[in-house]
Order: C-alpha cells, then sequence, then structure tokens
C-alpha cells in the first residue's frame, strides 16, 4: 500500500537504501496493476536485459546461420567464412540458440546384473602396487622425491584377485609378475580355495590381456575344470565390474587406508584385510552383509 504525506528520501532513509531505489520502487508500483500490487509481483528483481536491442543481428541472418549449423555441424569460424558474419557475432548466436556445442549423444542405459548362484561366474583380473621403503605422498603429503628414490626404484607387486559375481567372495595373491605361468598357477589355487568352500565354478570373465587369452596352459586348466571363460570387449571394464570396484575398496581401505612403514609390512597386511572382507566387512550390495553370508557352507567358513 502507498502511504502518502512521506518524501521519497525520509522513506529510503527509513529502509535504509538509496535515494534512487526508493524512486524506482514507488515508480513500478504506480505502474503496476491492482493484480500486480496484490500479488507483490511489482516488487520482484527483474532481468538487467535491455527491453529494446536495435544493433541486434535480424532474424533473416540468425535463421540462416542456424541453418549452416546444422547443415555443416561447422564451428563458428567456418560459418562464418560461408555466411559472410563476423565470427563473433556467429557464436553470439549460436549461444543464443542454444548450438554453441552439439548435443551429445545419449549414454546407453547400464543393466546391473547378477548371477543366482555361487560359482555361476567368477571376474578374474590383477592391478599393481609399488613397492616402497617409506611412506610414500598418498600417506604423508609430502610429494618432494630425492634423486636417491629416483633411481633406485623396487618394482612392483601384482595382486591377483578372483571375485564371486554372487557372493562376492575374494581370493587373492600377491605374486611377481602377471605372466602366463603365474596366472594359470594363482587360478588353479583360486579354484582349490573356491572348492573347500563347496564352490564350483562355471564361468571365468577376464579382459582381453594376452595372459588371459593367449595362455595355452589357462586355457587347458579351465578344460579341465569345464569352466568357460568369457573375455570383456576391449573398452568395456564395467563388464568386470565386480572385480573392478574390489580393487578400488582395496586400495581405498588396505593399501591406502593405514600408514605402513614400508611395503613389506602392507604385503603382510594382506592376508587379515582379505578374511576381514570376506567375513566381517559389511558389504552395500548384500543389505549390509558380508559375502561369506552367501556361501553354502556356512559352518565350515571359518575353519
Amino acid at each position: 500500500m502507498l502511504v502518502v504525506g512521506v518524501s521519497e528520501r525520509e522513506a529510503a532513509a527509513s529502509l535504509s537504501v538509496a535515494p534512487g531505489t526508493a524512486h524506482k520502487w514507488k515508480a513500478r508500483y504506480l505502474g503496476a496493476s491492482e493484480a500486480e500490487r496484490a500479488s507483490g509481483v511489482w516488487a520482484l528483481d527483474r532481468s538487467s536485459r535491455p527491453h529494446r536491442s536495435p544493433r541486434r543481428t535480424s532474424a533473416e541472418v540468425e535463421a540462416r546461420v542456424c541453418e549452416a549449423r546444422e547443415r555443416t555441424g561447422w564451428g563458428p569460424r567456418l560459418i562464418a567464412g560461408e555466411t559472410g558474419v563476423a565470427h563473433s557475432t556467429v557464436h553470439a548466436i549460436l549461444r543464443r540458440h542454444g548450438r554453441s556445442r552439439i548435443p551429445r549423444a545419449p549414454k546407453a542405459k547400464f543393466v546391473r546384473y547378477e548371477w543366482p548362484c555361487p560359482g555361476d561366474l567368477l571376474h578374474m583380473d590383477v592391478k599393481r602396487y609399488p613397492r616402497f621403503r617409506r611412506p610414500g605422498h598418498a600417506a604423508t603429503g609430502d610429494r618432494r622425491v630425492t634423486f636417491k628414490n629416483k633411481i633406485n626404484r623396487l618394482g612392483h607387486d601384482y595382486f591377483h584377485a578372483v571375485v564371486d559375481d554372487h557372493s562376492r567372495l575374494a581370493y587373492g595373491e600377491l605374486l611377481a609378475d602377471e605372466k602366463a605361468d603365474t596366472v594359470t598357477g594363482f587360478l588353479e589355487r583360486a579354484l582349490a580355495w573356491f572348492a573347500e568352500r563347496e564352490i564350483t565354478p562355471r564361468r571365468l570373465m577376464t579382459d582381453g590381456a594376452w595372459s588371459y587369452t593367449r595362455n595355452r596352459t589357462l586355457r587347458e586348466l579351465l578344460t579341465q575344470h569345464e569352466i568357460r571363460h568369457i573375455v570383456t570387449p576391449a573398452y568395456t571394464p564395467r563388464w568386470n565390474g565386480k572385480v573392478e570396484r574390489f580393487h578400488q575398496t582395496m586400495e581405498r581401505e588396505w593399501a591406502k587406508g593405514v600408514r605402513y612403514r614400508n611395503s613389506t609390512a602392507r604385503n603382510r597386511a594382506l592376508p587379515h584385510w582379505l578374511r576381514y572382507y570376506n567375513e566381517r566387512r559389511p558389504h552395500s550390495s548384500l543389505s549390509g552383509q558380508p559375502p561369506i553370508s552367501r556361501a553354502r557352507n556356512l559352518s565350515g567358513q571359518d575353519s
């Protein structure tokens, strides 16, 4: 409601605003309709965009620029050369019409899956962990590296892992390399470990690494146990996502979650963490239960 008898300067002082602001509000109120005054719309902030733009590019030119964009997919510089419109103007027109960037193709929907029984599918992969004499920057925050450390590198330990798709039970070993014979020996021990828990594997999924796909001894081992080998297509790590996610969890909680004196101390802690992961650690995809809760022979797991 407009109060009569108070000057704009006095009203501005009582509201702690500039006199120019009080004058602007008064003009808006007097120019508003009854409905706008009742709803308070007249007092809302307005866009700073001008009401008129006499020097704006004509609609015909803008349509020609947009048509060239749709037809060729070119950027502002090539469109400017074809249409004769300045490069900066072409860029402004494309932004105004929401065509400055080519829309991305929609991503394919990711379908989650889980095999119904333990052993229906095993996921297998390997991850490297660097050896170290003292804690690195991930634990200390100090990224300074001495010349001695640069020239005396200790190499890597290779963690080979097999994860059951249904139960998420994980078996893993730190080995010296990822050669064909090493991979075959590891899988043979992993199959024996799962057999002790009455899990009979039927399928094994790996990526396309040569130690998996060109490994004659591995192929013979899988044939002996009647296990089908599934190789993921190139650039599709999500196919083998359960073991990939296991590697992330393991790196965060085991490799970098504790400050170790050296890599030897880190490696000694691995069996304890694997036992904790399988038998006690809550798993989000298992309703907060550990992987062992989905194994068949629950009574004999801790023996």
